[in-house]
Order: structure tokens, then C-alpha cells, then sequence
């Protein structure tokens, strides 16, 4: 999605889903469901595959899921078991050809992979096996998993897997689909979200716990880091095949990625983001009249930033959801332009009044500057900007996709510069400690690189031969 608003937001990389339901006619149908639930994790292109006792059909578009996918290709699409997957990539890498599942066939059959996360080591063992003659016909490190677990093949899935797992460094959760298994898999840092649940028939696996209402399933549990299950047989087994790593989870899942109705590694990201709000308005407190979000990532914060402060929470700014995903922005006016067709200002709510303006993040800044504006030109008297995460000041590598650092406003600007720069009347960001607390959950167990700069692992240096662009 390129419109302006949405110019200045991080990017996931991928949501993914697996169904394993034998004997369910409409398994792709179900795919198709769980796919828009988890359609905020990419909107470039969607894609499933079907496997009926190992022989795989599949199907994948640019567009949204309900572009890419007629009744007609649905009912094509019968099997066992389904894969999905809806992917968001970086300018330069977004064609047909890298959309997934990735079907890859070898002597021992096929198999079927959907990916999200990004290998911080996919170039240099890609190079290897381009050296041993393999062909990849796509751009995408997905492959080069895929790859690997089909030239160990004869070893067996399951230890094909494993032996892959050893060789590839970075995030991941893993959808795989095989004969007549479903297999997934989370990083040993569990950088990525996956989780389980029961279907009638069957069983579930999903990047978000919101896939799973959709569709009638039941929540089960979340994938443990390092942890592969193989549904087969209507029967789980579970193989921890690295117990050793560091626990990582994105704590950018809980402030943007994450639907505010999913739970991820037994955490509400509503409540999560209600208390980042809360916690917000103690850390930086502001006289005002009214409290109002940029919609819809900056809503929840808003309101436990209103329930804190007793300030009272209103809508300033309305969202128009009917814009396209590919609006035109040929220079910078026409992208000024965009912001104000995505979002306007409701002038008999903010006219004359202090507001607090809650977003969840600053990335560039511009979209930021340009709200603001618009707020009092329409007769605001004060604009207190109020982020629920911390300056975001160092790049990703684990598939979210991340300006690099010079355009990335926190890394380069104070506090009080990006105050100047955007127009507000005073700007407070939430702390890092803040945020852990507002997550419940242990800080050694989130990554906050893109906020503190500490990787839970080595990660290619800038210039490097092997640095990647990510997926």
C-alpha cells in the first residue's frame, strides 16, 4: 500500500496460514477466509496451494485477496491440506514471481512453503548453491529454504527440515505442506508470530490468532521458539529442534503489525496497546481538552491515554476507507495530496481546542508534519503529539521492511528537532521501558533493535558483500 498515510509506517513482510482438514471440501475456501483476516500483513499479492495426497495445485496474484482469488479458482484448489500467504515487499522486488507459496519439486515429490521473516545469511548460501549449479527463478530467500529441504529430501522430511533449520540464520515462521503432512515452524528466536488451533476435521496454523474466528477454529496455543510441528494422521507431533536461543518477539507486532484482536505468545495486542497508551500519559502528561488518534493504528493507545489522563477521547480525524492501494504520487505535492484524501478532519470537534494527537509510530516524519498542519488550519489551538513507541533509530533485518537509517527521522533528529520539524506544540515518545511494561512480558523476551539497536543476533554490516535487501 503506497498511499500517503502509509508512507510513513514500518512494513510487515508476510502473513501466512495452514489447514490441514482431510475429507473438508471447501479447504481452500477456508484459506481464502483466514487469508483476509491476516490481509494487514501484506497486500501486494496472495497466493494458495492445495495438496491432495502430494500432488500440489496452487494459485498466486498480485492484488489483494479478494482480487486475486474467483470461485472459480477456488474450486480448482481442492486437497487435504492448504497453504496461504499474503506478502507486502519492498520497492523494486514486487512481481508475480515472488509471490508465494513456493511450489518446488523434486525426486521425492513436492513441496509447498509460505514464509514470513527475512535470513539475514540467504545471499552467501544462496551463492553456494547457485556454485553447485541450482537455479532459483525467484529473488526472494524463501527459496533458498526451499531449496535446501528438497536436496536433503532422501533424509526424510522431517530431518531435511531440521537439517535446514541448522544452516539458515534469521526469522522465520514456516508453513510447509508435503505428501500428506502440514508442517510449521518458528525461528529459535521466535522473531515471528505462529500459533495453533483446532478445526472441526482438523487443525489451524496462522501467523495472528484472528484467522482463526473467521474460519470457526479454536485457539490452541502459540509455536514455541525453535519449535516444528507436523500435523499428519489428524495426529501433532512436536519436535523442539533448537531449545538454546535467546527469545526475541517483535515488539513491533504489539505497537502496529498485530490485529488488536489477536493474542500473540499469550498477550492481548489491544490490551498491550491500551496500556502504551496508559503509560504514555503518565511519562508525558500535557493540559489539553481533547484526545484524538490518527486511525486506526493510533486508536487503542488513544484511548488508554484518554482513560489515564482524564482528558476525554473524540474523533478529530476520519479515515476514508475506500482509497486504492496503488494511488499515483508522481512528487511531493501530489503525495500531500494523498494524505488528505486518506484522512480529514472533523473541524467541529478540534476547532478552538487543545488537542493530544496519539499515533503509534514515526518513521519519516513527513505524514506527521502534514497532520498536524491540517489540524490547525482547521482551527486547532494546540497539537500535542503523543507517539506509543519509542524513535525509531535503527533498521531492521528480520522482514520488516525499514528505511535505512539516514531517512529514518529518530536516528537523525532530537526529540525537540523532530518537535520543529513536524509543527506540534510538543512531542513525547514512549519509552522503551514503557513499552515492555505495557506488553507484559519479560524485555529480554521482545526484540527492540528497531528502537535500542540491540540485534538478538549478528546481522550483516552496512556494505557488506552478503547485506540483503529484505523480502
Amino acid at each position: 500500500m503506497v498511499n500517503g498515510v502509509d508512507l510513513d509506517k514500518l512494513k510487515e513482510e508476510c502473513g501466512i496460514i495452514g489447514i490441514y482438514a482431510p475429507g473438508i471440501e471447501n479447504i481452500s475456501q477456508l484459506a481464502y477466509f483466514g487469508l483476509h483476516a491476516l490481509q494487514h500483513r501484506g497486500q501486494e499479492s496472495a497466493g494458495i496451494a492445495a495438496n491432495k495426497a502430494g500432488e500440489i495445485h496452487y494459485y498466486k496474484e498480485m492484488g489483494l485477496v479478494q482480487e486475486v482469488f474467483s470461485d472459480e479458482i477456488i474450486e480448482r484448489l481442492q486437497g487435504d491440506v492448504a497453504i496461504g500467504h499474503v506478502r507486502y515487499s519492498t520497492t523494486g522486488e514486487s512481481y508475480v514471481t515472488n509471490a508465494q507459496p513456493l511450489v518446488v519439486h523434486h525426486k521425492g515429490g513436492a513441496i509447498a512453503l509460505a514464509h514470513n521473516g527475512n535470513l539475514v545469511n540467504a545471499n552467501m548460501i544462496r551463492e553456494k548453491l547457485e556454485d553447485d549449479g541450482v537455479i532459483f527463478q525467484t529473488s526472494i530467500d524463501s527459496e533458498v529454504i526451499a531449496n535446501m529441504i528438497a536436496r536433503n529430501h532422501k533424509m526424510g522430511i522431517e530431518e531435511a527440515i531440521k537439517n535446514t533449520m541448522k544452516e539458515i540464520r534469521g526469522s522465520y515462521a514456516l508453513v510447509i505442506t508435503c505428501k500428506d503432512k502440514l508442517i510449521g515452524l518458528r525461528d529459535p528466536h521466535g522473531l515471528r508470530p505462529l500459533c495453533l488451533g483446532k478445526i472441526d476435521g482438523g487443525y489451524v496454523l496462522s501467523s495472528e490468532s484472528c484467522a482463526f474466528h473467521v474460519i470457526g477454529a479454536e485457539f490452541i496455543r502459540d509455536i514455541a521458539p525453535g519449535e516444528m510441528i507436523i500435523i499428519e494422521n489428524n495426529e501433532i507431533k512436536s519436535i523442539q529442534y533448537n531449545k538454546n536461543a535467546k527469545k526475541a518477539l517483535c515488539s513491533f507486532e504489539f505497537v502496529y503489525f498485530a490485529r488488536p484482536d489477536s493474542t500473540l505468545d499469550g498477550q492481548s495486542v489491544y490490551v498491550a496497546r491500551r496500556n502504551a497508551g496508559k503509560i504514555l500519559a503518565k511519562e508525558h502528561p500535557v493540559d489539553a481538552d481533547l484526545v484524538i488518534a490518527v486511525p486506526d493504528s493510533g486508536t487503542v493507545a488513544a484511548i488508554g491515554y484518554a482513560q489515564e489522563s482524564k482528558i476525554p477521547f473524540g474523533e478529530g480525524l476520519i479515515k476514508n476507507r475506500y482509497v486504492g492501494r496503488t494511488f499515483i504520487q508522481p512528487d511531493q505535492r501530489m503525495r500531500e495530496r494523498s494524505v488528505r484524501l486518506k484522512l480529514n478532519v472533523l473541524k467541529e470537534n478540534i476547532k478552538g481546542k487543545r488537542l493530544v494527537m496519539v499515533d503509534d509510530s514515526i518513521v519519516r516524519g513527513t505524514t506527521s508534519k502534514q497532520i498536524v498542519d491540517m489540524l490547525k488550519h482547521a482551527g486547532a489551538k494546540e497539537v500535542h503529539v503523543r507517539v506509543c513507541s519509542p524513535p525509531v533509530k535503527y533498521s531492521c533485518y528480520f522482514g520488516i521492511d525499514t528505511p535505512t537509517r539516514k531517512n529514518l527521522v529518530g536516528a537523525v533528529h532530537s526529540v525537540e528537532e523532530i518537535r520543529e520539524m513536524i509543527g506540534a506544540d510538543s512531542l513525547g515518545y514512549l519509552s522503551i521501558d514503557g513499552l515492555v511494561e505495557s506488553i507484559h512480558m519479560d524485555g529480554g523476551s521482545l526484540c527492540s533493535a528497531c528502537f535500542s539497536g540491540d540485534y538478538p543476533m549478528e546481522v550483516p554490516k552496512q556494505g557488506s558483500k552478503y547485506l540483503f535487501e529484505k523480502r
